[in-house]
C-alpha cells in the first residue's frame, strides 16, 4: 500500500491578542523559533515545553524555514508591541528608591525626630 501524500496544515493558530501559538498549546511560535536559534533540537524543544508535540515542532520549524522574511517581520512587530507594553507598565510604576536614597530618608527622619524632641 502506498502512503497518501497530503499537505498537513501548519499547527499554528492566532490567539485573541495576535500571537501565533503552536497547536492547542499556549506556547508561542516565538519561543520555538528562539530555541531553534539557540541550537536546540526539535526533541530538546519538546523536552523544554512538554505540552508540545514533536511533529508540531518540526512543522513549525519547516514553516519558519520556508517563510523566514514573514516570520522575521512578525517577530519584529511582536517585540515592538512588547516594548510598548513594558514602557506603559514602567511609566505607571513609581520609582523604587535605591539604598542611598533610603538611607538619606531615614537620616532625614531621625534628624527631624530629634529636632522636634520625639
Amino acid at each position: 500500500m502506498t502512503p497518501t501524500i497530503q499537505a498537513d496544515p501548519v499547527p499554528l493558530r492566532l490567539d485573541d491578542h495576535g500571537t501565533l501559538r503552536v497547536g492547542d498549546t499556549r506556547i508561542p511560535m516565538d519561543r520555538v523559533v528562539e530555541c531553534h536559534h539557540q541550537g536546540y533540537t526539535p526533541e530538546a524543544i519538546v523536552e523544554a515545553f512538554d505540552t508540545l508535540r514533536l511533529a508540531d515542532v518540526y512543522a513549525v520549524l519547516a514553516y519558519y524555514l520556508n517563510h523566514k522574511a514573514e516570520v522575521a517581520e512578525y517577530l519584529r512587530r511582536q517585540e515592538e508591541q512588547a516594548a510598548a507594553i513594558r514602557g506603559k507598565i514602567e511609566a505607571s510604576q513609581r520609582a523604587v528608591p535605591n539604598r542611598e536614597e533610603l538611607a538619606k530618608r531615614l537620616n532625614h527622619q531621625e534628624i527631624g525626630g530629634a529636632a522636634t524632641g520625639n
